[in-house]
Protein backbone atom coordinates (compact mmCIF):
# COMPACT_ATOMS: atom_id res chain seq x y z
CA UNK A 1 0.00 0.00 0.00
CA UNK A 2 1.05 3.56 -0.61
CA UNK A 3 2.45 4.96 2.62
CA UNK A 4 2.95 8.53 3.79
CA UNK A 5 4.84 9.79 6.82
CA UNK A 6 3.91 12.97 8.68
CA UNK A 7 6.58 15.65 9.09
CA UNK A 8 6.87 19.25 10.26
CA UNK A 9 8.91 21.66 8.15
CA UNK A 10 11.29 22.18 11.08
CA UNK A 11 12.17 18.47 10.88
CA UNK A 12 13.64 19.12 7.43
CA UNK A 13 14.80 22.74 7.24
CA UNK A 14 18.39 22.97 8.47
CA UNK A 15 18.95 19.20 8.36
CA UNK A 16 20.64 18.22 5.05
CA UNK A 17 20.03 14.52 5.67
CA UNK A 18 16.35 14.65 6.64
CA UNK A 19 14.80 14.18 3.21
CA UNK A 20 16.98 11.22 2.22
CA UNK A 21 16.50 9.68 5.66
CA UNK A 22 12.73 9.91 5.26
CA UNK A 23 12.84 8.37 1.80
CA UNK A 24 14.96 5.58 3.28
CA UNK A 25 12.04 4.52 5.46
CA UNK A 26 10.37 3.10 2.38
CA UNK A 27 7.56 5.68 2.15
CA UNK A 28 6.51 7.27 -1.14
CA UNK A 29 4.87 10.36 0.26
CA UNK A 30 5.24 12.94 3.03
CA UNK A 31 2.29 14.75 4.60
CA UNK A 32 3.96 18.03 5.50
CA UNK A 33 2.44 20.58 7.88
CA UNK A 34 1.45 23.83 6.16
CA UNK A 35 -0.85 25.19 8.91
CA UNK A 36 -0.49 23.83 12.42
CA UNK A 37 -1.60 24.47 15.99
CA UNK A 38 0.71 25.39 18.86
CA UNK A 39 2.90 22.52 20.02
CA UNK A 40 6.15 21.51 21.68
CA UNK A 41 7.92 18.94 19.54
CA UNK A 42 11.02 16.79 19.89
CA UNK A 43 13.50 16.73 16.99
CA UNK A 44 15.76 13.81 17.97
CA UNK A 45 18.01 13.86 14.87
CA UNK A 46 18.22 17.52 13.90
CA UNK A 47 21.80 18.87 13.89
CA UNK A 48 20.81 22.25 15.37
CA UNK A 49 18.08 21.64 17.98
CA UNK A 50 16.26 19.01 20.00
CA UNK A 51 13.03 20.77 20.98
CA UNK A 52 10.90 23.15 18.91
CA UNK A 53 8.24 25.22 20.67
CA UNK A 54 5.60 26.56 18.30
CA UNK A 55 4.01 29.22 20.47
CA UNK A 56 0.74 29.66 18.58
CA UNK A 57 -1.26 28.29 15.67
CA UNK A 58 0.45 29.48 12.52
CA UNK A 59 0.87 29.03 8.80
CA UNK A 60 4.30 27.81 7.76
CA UNK A 61 4.37 29.80 4.53
CA UNK A 62 3.81 33.52 3.73
CA UNK A 63 0.03 34.17 3.92
CA UNK A 64 -1.46 36.16 1.06
CA UNK A 65 -1.81 39.82 1.97
CA UNK A 66 -4.53 40.46 -0.61
CA UNK A 67 -6.66 37.58 0.70
CA UNK A 68 -6.42 38.58 4.36
CA UNK A 69 -6.11 42.35 4.21
CA UNK A 70 -8.53 44.14 6.54
CA UNK A 71 -9.93 40.94 8.06
CA UNK A 72 -10.18 40.55 11.82
CA UNK A 73 -9.61 36.79 11.64
CA UNK A 74 -6.47 36.01 9.70
CA UNK A 75 -3.68 33.41 9.94
CA UNK A 76 -0.48 34.28 11.76
CA UNK A 77 2.87 33.58 10.12
CA UNK A 78 5.14 31.29 12.12
CA UNK A 79 7.61 32.86 14.52
CA UNK A 80 11.23 32.20 15.33
CA UNK A 81 10.68 28.46 15.70
CA UNK A 82 11.05 28.05 11.92
CA UNK A 83 13.84 29.32 9.69
CA UNK A 84 12.94 31.65 6.83
CA UNK A 85 9.63 33.07 5.63
CA UNK A 86 8.55 29.90 3.77
CA UNK A 87 9.59 26.89 5.83
CA UNK A 88 6.98 24.74 4.11
CA UNK A 89 8.30 25.62 0.66
CA UNK A 90 11.92 24.98 1.65
CA UNK A 91 11.10 21.60 3.20
CA UNK A 92 8.84 20.60 0.30
CA UNK A 93 11.58 21.30 -2.24
CA UNK A 94 14.06 19.13 -0.32
CA UNK A 95 11.59 16.27 -0.02
CA UNK A 96 10.68 16.48 -3.71
CA UNK A 97 14.38 16.34 -4.62
CA UNK A 98 14.61 13.11 -2.62
CA UNK A 99 11.86 11.58 -4.75
CA UNK A 100 9.02 12.00 -2.26
CA UNK A 101 5.53 13.18 -3.20
CA UNK A 102 4.48 16.06 -0.95
CA UNK A 103 0.94 16.62 0.34
CA UNK A 104 -0.06 19.43 2.68
CA UNK A 105 -1.23 18.86 6.25
CA UNK A 106 -3.66 21.61 7.24
CA UNK A 107 -5.05 22.01 10.77
CA UNK A 108 -8.16 24.18 10.76
CA UNK A 109 -10.65 24.53 13.67
CA UNK A 110 -8.02 24.29 16.42
CA UNK A 111 -6.48 27.62 17.35
CA UNK A 112 -5.89 28.75 20.94
CA UNK A 113 -4.38 32.13 20.06
CA UNK A 114 -7.37 33.10 17.95
CA UNK A 115 -9.67 32.12 20.79
CA UNK A 116 -7.70 34.18 23.27
CA UNK A 117 -7.69 37.26 21.03
CA UNK A 118 -11.28 36.83 19.81
CA UNK A 119 -13.20 35.05 22.60
CA UNK A 120 -16.55 35.57 20.86
CA UNK A 121 -15.43 33.06 18.18
CA UNK A 122 -15.11 30.10 20.55
CA UNK A 123 -17.24 27.18 21.71
CA UNK A 124 -19.18 27.92 24.93
CA UNK A 125 -20.32 24.91 26.96
CA UNK A 126 -23.64 24.57 28.81
CA UNK A 127 -22.03 25.99 31.97
CA UNK A 128 -20.88 29.15 30.20
CA UNK A 129 -17.20 28.15 30.01
CA UNK A 130 -15.37 29.09 26.84
CA UNK A 131 -12.93 26.74 25.10
CA UNK A 132 -10.26 29.05 23.64
CA UNK A 133 -8.73 26.23 21.56
CA UNK A 134 -12.06 25.45 19.85
CA UNK A 135 -13.44 27.92 17.27
CA UNK A 136 -17.21 27.60 16.91
CA UNK A 137 -17.81 26.48 13.33
CA UNK A 138 -21.32 27.99 13.37
CA UNK A 139 -19.82 31.49 13.72
CA UNK A 140 -20.03 33.11 10.24
CA UNK A 141 -16.63 34.82 10.42
CA UNK A 142 -15.00 31.63 11.67
CA UNK A 143 -16.47 29.70 8.76
CA UNK A 144 -15.21 32.25 6.26
CA UNK A 145 -11.76 32.15 7.82
CA UNK A 146 -11.61 28.34 7.82
CA UNK A 147 -12.75 27.97 4.21
CA UNK A 148 -10.21 30.50 2.92
CA UNK A 149 -7.44 29.08 5.09
CA UNK A 150 -8.18 25.58 3.81
CA UNK A 151 -7.79 26.68 0.20
CA UNK A 152 -4.67 28.77 0.74
CA UNK A 153 -2.80 26.35 3.01
CA UNK A 154 -3.77 23.22 1.08
CA UNK A 155 -2.71 24.35 -2.38
CA UNK A 156 0.95 25.20 -1.88
CA UNK A 157 3.44 25.13 -4.77
CA UNK A 158 4.64 21.59 -5.39
CA UNK A 159 1.92 19.89 -3.34
CA UNK A 160 -0.08 17.14 -5.06
CA UNK A 161 -2.79 16.80 -2.46
CA UNK A 162 -3.88 17.78 1.01
CA UNK A 163 -5.08 16.31 4.29
CA UNK A 164 -7.47 18.57 6.20
CA UNK A 165 -7.46 18.04 9.97
CA UNK A 166 -9.93 19.45 12.51
CA UNK A 167 -12.45 20.29 9.79
CA UNK A 168 -15.43 20.15 12.12
CA UNK A 169 -16.29 20.62 15.79
CA UNK A 170 -13.65 20.72 18.49
CA UNK A 171 -14.77 20.12 22.07
CA UNK A 172 -13.64 19.46 25.62
CA UNK A 173 -10.84 17.02 24.86
CA UNK A 174 -7.61 18.89 24.16
CA UNK A 175 -3.89 18.35 24.76
CA UNK A 176 -3.58 21.45 26.91
CA UNK A 177 -0.48 22.60 28.79
CA UNK A 178 -0.51 21.30 32.40
CA UNK A 179 -3.90 19.69 31.85
CA UNK A 180 -5.90 19.05 35.05
CA UNK A 181 -9.32 17.94 33.82
CA UNK A 182 -8.86 14.19 34.21
CA UNK A 183 -9.84 14.03 37.87
CA UNK A 184 -13.39 13.02 36.95
CA UNK A 185 -13.45 10.37 34.22
CA UNK A 186 -15.95 11.25 31.49
CA UNK A 187 -17.17 8.69 29.01
CA UNK A 188 -18.03 9.21 25.37
CA UNK A 189 -21.53 10.57 26.02
CA UNK A 190 -20.44 12.96 28.77
CA UNK A 191 -17.56 14.22 26.63
CA UNK A 192 -20.08 14.97 23.89
CA UNK A 193 -22.40 16.84 26.25
CA UNK A 194 -19.47 18.88 27.56
CA UNK A 195 -18.62 19.73 23.95
CA UNK A 196 -22.03 21.09 22.91
CA UNK A 197 -21.80 24.77 22.08
CA UNK A 198 -24.14 27.44 23.47
CA UNK A 199 -22.66 30.55 21.89
CA UNK A 200 -25.22 33.00 20.45
CA UNK A 201 -25.00 31.44 16.97
CA UNK A 202 -25.63 27.93 18.27
CA UNK A 203 -28.43 29.11 20.57
CA UNK A 204 -30.12 30.65 17.53
CA UNK A 205 -29.60 27.40 15.63
CA UNK A 206 -31.23 25.30 18.35
CA UNK A 207 -34.15 27.72 18.43
CA UNK A 208 -34.62 27.48 14.65
CA UNK A 209 -34.94 23.71 15.06
CA UNK A 210 -37.60 24.06 17.76
CA UNK A 211 -35.63 23.86 21.01
CA UNK A 212 -35.49 26.44 23.78
CA UNK A 213 -31.73 27.10 24.12
CA UNK A 214 -31.92 27.90 27.83
CA UNK A 215 -33.89 24.74 28.52
CA UNK A 216 -31.48 22.70 26.41
CA UNK A 217 -28.47 24.05 28.31
CA UNK A 218 -30.21 23.32 31.61
CA UNK A 219 -30.94 19.78 30.45
CA UNK A 220 -27.29 19.27 29.57
CA UNK A 221 -26.19 20.49 33.00
CA UNK A 222 -28.72 18.21 34.69
CA UNK A 223 -27.67 15.23 32.58
CA UNK A 224 -24.05 15.76 33.65
CA UNK A 225 -24.77 16.10 37.37
CA UNK A 226 -24.24 12.39 38.18
CA UNK A 227 -20.87 12.42 36.40
CA UNK A 228 -19.43 14.99 38.80
CA UNK A 229 -20.21 12.69 41.71
CA UNK A 230 -18.92 9.37 40.42
CA UNK A 231 -17.59 9.80 36.88
CA UNK A 232 -19.15 8.41 33.72
CA UNK A 233 -18.49 5.59 31.29
CA UNK A 234 -21.60 5.91 29.08
CA UNK A 235 -20.83 5.67 25.37
CA UNK A 236 -22.60 6.27 22.10
CA UNK A 237 -25.60 8.23 20.88
CA UNK A 238 -28.14 5.99 22.70
CA UNK A 239 -26.49 7.02 25.96
CA UNK A 240 -26.70 10.69 24.97
CA UNK A 241 -30.42 10.32 24.26
CA UNK A 242 -30.95 8.53 27.56
CA UNK A 243 -29.15 11.26 29.49
CA UNK A 244 -30.59 14.24 27.64
CA UNK A 245 -33.90 13.01 26.27
CA UNK A 246 -34.69 11.83 22.74
CA UNK A 247 -35.95 15.12 21.28
CA UNK A 248 -33.29 17.48 22.74
CA UNK A 249 -30.54 15.05 21.78
CA UNK A 250 -31.86 14.83 18.22
CA UNK A 251 -32.06 18.61 17.83
CA UNK A 252 -28.55 19.17 19.18
CA UNK A 253 -27.14 16.50 16.89
CA UNK A 254 -29.00 17.79 13.83
CA UNK A 255 -27.64 21.31 14.35
CA UNK A 256 -24.07 20.12 14.81
CA UNK A 257 -24.14 17.71 11.87
CA UNK A 258 -25.59 20.40 9.59
CA UNK A 259 -22.87 22.86 10.52
CA UNK A 260 -20.01 20.38 10.18
CA UNK A 261 -21.33 18.98 6.91
CA UNK A 262 -21.78 22.36 5.25
CA UNK A 263 -18.36 23.55 6.41
CA UNK A 264 -16.72 20.41 5.06
CA UNK A 265 -18.50 20.81 1.73
CA UNK A 266 -17.48 24.48 1.44
CA UNK A 267 -13.85 23.87 2.40
CA UNK A 268 -13.46 20.96 -0.03
CA UNK A 269 -15.05 22.99 -2.82
CA UNK A 270 -12.72 25.93 -2.08
CA UNK A 271 -9.66 23.69 -2.20
CA UNK A 272 -10.77 22.16 -5.50
CA UNK A 273 -11.38 25.61 -6.99
CA UNK A 274 -7.84 26.69 -6.06
CA UNK A 275 -6.09 23.44 -6.99
CA UNK A 276 -4.83 22.04 -10.29
CA UNK A 277 -6.56 18.99 -11.83
CA UNK A 278 -5.88 15.74 -10.03
CA UNK A 279 -5.21 17.38 -6.66
CA UNK A 280 -6.21 14.93 -3.93
CA UNK A 281 -8.37 16.09 -1.00
CA UNK A 282 -8.56 13.91 2.11
CA UNK A 283 -10.06 14.57 5.56
CA UNK A 284 -8.80 13.36 8.92
CA UNK A 285 -12.04 11.88 10.16
CA UNK A 286 -14.00 9.65 12.52
CA UNK A 287 -17.04 7.83 11.06
CA UNK A 288 -19.20 8.72 14.10
CA UNK A 289 -20.77 12.06 13.08
CA UNK A 290 -21.21 13.26 16.68
CA UNK A 291 -17.51 12.92 17.52
CA UNK A 292 -15.34 16.03 17.58
CA UNK A 293 -11.65 16.82 17.65
CA UNK A 294 -8.74 16.52 15.25
CA UNK A 295 -10.47 13.60 13.51
CA UNK A 296 -13.77 15.34 12.84
CA UNK A 297 -16.96 13.32 12.95
CA UNK A 298 -18.40 12.61 9.49
CA UNK A 299 -21.13 10.60 7.82
CA UNK A 300 -19.09 8.42 5.42
CA UNK A 301 -21.96 8.04 2.96
CA UNK A 302 -22.13 11.81 2.61
CA UNK A 303 -18.53 12.96 2.85
CA UNK A 304 -17.19 10.40 0.40
CA UNK A 305 -19.35 12.08 -2.24
CA UNK A 306 -17.19 15.20 -1.82
CA UNK A 307 -13.71 14.23 -0.58
CA UNK A 308 -11.37 11.78 -2.31
CA UNK A 309 -11.08 9.83 0.91
CA UNK A 310 -10.44 9.78 4.63
CA UNK A 311 -7.51 9.40 6.99
CA UNK A 312 -8.72 7.32 9.94
CA UNK A 313 -7.04 6.85 13.36
CA UNK A 314 -6.28 3.12 13.62
CA UNK A 315 -3.86 2.89 16.56
CA UNK A 316 -5.18 0.89 19.50
CA UNK A 317 -5.95 -2.62 18.36
CA UNK A 318 -8.35 -4.58 16.14
CA UNK A 319 -11.54 -3.14 17.67
CA UNK A 320 -10.42 0.42 16.91
CA UNK A 321 -9.56 -0.46 13.31
CA UNK A 322 -12.92 -2.17 12.83
CA UNK A 323 -14.77 0.84 14.26
CA UNK A 324 -12.92 3.18 11.91
CA UNK A 325 -12.74 1.18 8.69
CA UNK A 326 -15.88 -0.96 8.53
CA UNK A 327 -18.35 1.98 8.36
CA UNK A 328 -16.25 3.80 5.78
CA UNK A 329 -15.35 0.87 3.53
CA UNK A 330 -19.06 0.20 3.04
CA UNK A 331 -19.34 3.53 1.17
CA UNK A 332 -16.03 3.56 -0.69
CA UNK A 333 -15.87 3.85 -4.46
CA UNK A 334 -13.16 2.07 -6.47
CA UNK A 335 -10.97 5.19 -6.34
CA UNK A 336 -11.68 6.14 -2.71
CA UNK A 337 -8.65 6.51 -0.43
CA UNK A 338 -9.06 5.01 3.03
CA UNK A 339 -5.78 5.66 4.83
CA UNK A 340 -5.19 3.84 8.10
CA UNK A 341 -3.26 6.18 10.38
CA UNK A 342 -0.90 4.45 12.82
CA UNK A 343 1.15 6.08 15.55
CA UNK A 344 4.69 4.72 15.18
CA UNK A 345 6.19 6.61 18.14
CA UNK A 346 6.34 4.07 20.96
CA UNK A 347 6.61 6.82 23.56
CA UNK A 348 3.23 8.14 22.38
CA UNK A 349 1.44 4.80 22.50
CA UNK A 350 2.50 3.51 19.09
CA UNK A 351 3.49 -0.07 18.29
CA UNK A 352 5.90 0.17 15.36
CA UNK A 353 7.05 -3.42 15.87
CA UNK A 354 3.49 -4.56 15.04
CA UNK A 355 3.06 -2.29 12.03
CA UNK A 356 3.19 -5.04 9.41
CA UNK A 357 0.49 -7.12 11.11
CA UNK A 358 -1.65 -4.10 11.94
CA UNK A 359 -1.41 -2.82 8.36
CA UNK A 360 -2.40 -6.23 7.00
CA UNK A 361 -5.47 -6.27 9.24
CA UNK A 362 -6.34 -2.74 8.13
CA UNK A 363 -6.09 -3.81 4.49
CA UNK A 364 -8.47 -6.71 5.16
CA UNK A 365 -10.96 -4.15 6.51
CA UNK A 366 -10.70 -1.95 3.42
CA UNK A 367 -7.72 0.36 3.99
CA UNK A 368 -6.02 1.33 0.75
CA UNK A 369 -3.11 3.36 2.15
CA UNK A 370 -1.09 3.87 5.34
CA UNK A 371 -0.19 6.99 7.32
CA UNK A 372 2.64 6.99 9.84
CA UNK A 373 2.55 9.43 12.72
CA UNK A 374 5.20 10.81 13.03
CA UNK A 375 8.59 10.39 11.28
CA UNK A 376 10.05 13.50 12.88
CA UNK A 377 9.10 12.59 16.47
CA UNK A 378 10.12 8.93 16.50
CA UNK A 379 13.35 7.57 17.95
CA UNK A 380 15.75 5.61 15.75
CA UNK A 381 14.60 2.26 17.13
CA UNK A 382 11.01 3.07 16.13
CA UNK A 383 12.11 4.11 12.65
CA UNK A 384 14.12 0.89 12.27
CA UNK A 385 10.92 -1.04 13.02
CA UNK A 386 9.08 0.99 10.37
CA UNK A 387 11.79 0.27 7.78
CA UNK A 388 11.54 -3.45 8.46
CA UNK A 389 7.74 -3.41 8.26
CA UNK A 390 7.62 -1.47 5.01
CA UNK A 391 10.33 -3.60 3.45
CA UNK A 392 8.06 -6.60 3.91
CA UNK A 393 4.91 -5.00 2.50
Amino acid sequence: MKTSAFLYPWDVVGDPGAAARTAGLGVRQVTLAAAYHSTRALTPRHPRHRVVTAEYAAVLYPPGEQLWQGRELRPRPAGAWVAGPDAFGTAAAALDAAGLEVHTWVVLAHNSRMGEEHPDTTVVNAFGDRYPWAPCIAHPEVRGYLVDLAAEAAVRPGARGTELESLGWYGLAHLHAHDKIGGVPLGDAAQYLMSLCFCPHCRDGYAELGADPAQLAAAVRQALDPAWARGSTDAGLPAVAELLGEEPAAIALEWRVRQARSLQEQAIAAVRAAAPPGFQVLLHADPAPYHCGANAGVDPAHILGHADGLVLPCTGGPAVREAMLAPTAAHARPDTVLAANFTVVSGMGGRPADLAADAAHAAELGATELRLYHAGLACEADLDAVRRALAGT
